[in-house]
């Protein structure tokens, strides 16, 4: 999350061009967003599995990172493709979004109105579970959780896309009354959400998601790629925001 923000400001102080960044994470950690309560997390059962936890500068609600591509978009507020309002430049990014699926043959969709189910949540504590408008859908559930953060320098958007496991396991990490309540939402979950591997029936390798976000990115918003490495002053930015944000527990807890 830090190296998100780094090169967020990087990007947006015109030091290094608008940035596609793809990874992973290793532990799994839990992610929340900017303004959900730190009391929706079991940090005993986080602990028993080994699994980590800060909180994104992005809003929405919790993520398990496990499994996954994570992408993260980071681009000045000048640059067209993120111009206008958020809903704008969302849709734009989901275009991009939903050719890569396509290109990994995922029948995926967005919605630009998303109709709840009658029993869904939205100010439960899951992500998945509850899809928005211009997200990322496969036979009716998300596959997708994007946010996006806007600041003066620029525009962030990350966004997790589930490869395969189990997402019902993000349940394990939260409080809920007790083992029937958290049994019933994993059940919801997965009734709500879905992986690459479900919809399409076999394994898809990190590397073989990672080399469709890149084409389809660069087909559907018109882009040059330039492959690079993240430089000495974006790293040395993300140890600073660890120290400050990410890594304090001031900043985890704070609500």
């Amino acid at each position: 999350m830090a190296l998100d923000e780094a090169i967020l400001e990087a990007t947006g102080q015109g030091r290094v061009p608008p940035t596609l960044r793809l990874y992973a994470w290793n532990p799994p950690c839990l992610s929340l967003g900017y303004a959900q309560p730190v009391t929706d997390v079991d940090r005993d059962a986080l602990t028993r599995h080994g699994w980590d936890l800060v909180r994104r500068p992005t809003g929405g609600r919790a993520i398990l990172h496990t499994d996954e591509l994570t992408y993260s978009v980071s681009a000045p507020s000048t640059e067209p493709r993120v111009a206008g309002s958020v809903l704008e430049s969302y849709q734009r990014l989901a275009q991009a979004l939903l050719q890569a699926l396509h290109l990994l043959a995922v029948p995926a969709e967005a919605e630009e109105k998303y109709a709840l189910p009658e029993d869904a949540n939205p100010k439960g504590p899951v992500c998945f579970e509850v899809p928005s408008n211009w997200e990322i859908t496969v036979d009716g559930k998300k596959l997708i959780g994007s946010a996006q953060v806007r600041r003066q320098v620029g525009v962030l958007q990350h966004g997790s896309l589930p490869l395969g496991g189990d997402l019902g396991r993000i349940t394990q990490a939260l409080v809920f009354p007790d083992d029937i309540v958290r049994a019933d939402a994993a059940t919801r979950l997965l009734a709500r959400a879905s992986t690459v591997e479900t919809a399409l029936g076999r394994v898809v390798t990190w590397e073989e998601a990672a080399k469709a976000l890149e084409a389809a990115f660069a087909q559907t918003l018109n882009l040059d790629w330039e492959r690079g490495e993240v430089t000495e002053g974006e790293l040395k930015r993300a140890r600073e925001l660890v120290a400050e944000k990410y890594g304090n527990p001031a900043w985890t807890g704070r609500i």
